[in-house]
């Protein structure tokens, strides 16, 4: 059977491709994939304690089990449309006062006693390393961060987003939310996601936001690489594959 694999962030460099199709046994499974990548591409294999995988989009086991035609996905460690009453999007287009305005005027109604914000933006002080990146980060301790590089699995992350939403409805009873995150290159100094909760209740609002932006971070598959003067190094944690509680260790790095 055949499976198509794609790559991102600091796996791609590795490898030095993004996607190919990988021949399999019919029954193998989602690790015996990885043994055959990692027979092509050695420079993986220091990776594999800090990725997590996902087969036709969904966070899947090691033991799971492939089929011909699946689309499988390494997700190394992580730095997270539009319609009403959510707004989910990955964009390249800047977080402008503009696009604050239109969420503080869209995302309440009169309904609402509470709105509350969160923008997340590039600092010039760097993060913590993704595992196997130690090395690099030391080559540019005390310099300043120029600005960070943000890359997405967007299909994946979009439904992530929407999986949080969902959980945030359930959690919290906050229904009117925007979660938005841009890729590309993003200047220190400029904002790189922003988070908008409405409720009834102040504290509601800020709980929903909270969680928002806490989960994002450490389950969507969005990547980020820090840029210096003169090199860069790729942050971030294996990504959480579910909710607070769910067994898997995830990323709390800060925009």
């Amino acid at each position: 059977m055949r499976v198509h694999v794609r790559l991102f962030a600091i796996l791609r460099d590795r490898a030095g491709w993004r996607e190919r199709d990988l021949d399999l046994a019919d029954g193998a499974s989602v690790d015996d994939a990885w043994s055959a990548l990692v027979e092509t591409a050695p420079a993986l294999a220091p990776s594999r304690d800090s990725i997590r995988f996902a087969v036709n989009r969904q966070y899947a086991a090691p033991d799971q089990t492939l089929a011909d035609g699946d689309e499988l996905v390494l997700i190394p460690p992580v730095a997270g449309g539009s319609d009403r009453p959510n707004r989910l999007e990955i964009t390249p287009q800047p977080i402008s006062d503009s696009l604050l305005a239109d969420l503080r005027a869209t995302v309440p109604t009169d309904a609402d006693g509470a709105l509350v914000i969160f923008v997340g933006q590039t600092r010039e002080t760097p993060g913590t390393p993704a595992p196997g990146e130690e090395a690099e980060a030391a080559k540019f301790a005390g310099e300043r961060v120029t600005g960070l590089d943000y890359e997405a699995f967007e299909e994946m992350a979009l439904e992530v987003l929407r999986t949080i939403a969902g959980e945030i409805g359930e959690r919290f009873d906050v229904h009117r939310l925007a979660m938005i995150h841009r890729v590309g290159r993003v200047n220190v100094g400029e904002p790189s996601v922003v988070i908008a909760a409405a409720a009834a209740h102040r504290g509601a609002a800020f709980d929903a936001a909270r969680y928002a932006i806490e989960e994002l971070k450490a389950r969507a598959p969005i990547w980020k690489q820090e840029r210096f003067a003169d090199g860069s190094v790729w942050i971030g944690a294996p990504a959480r594959e579910g909710p607070p509680g769910s067994g898997s260790a995830g990323s709390e790095e800060e925009s």
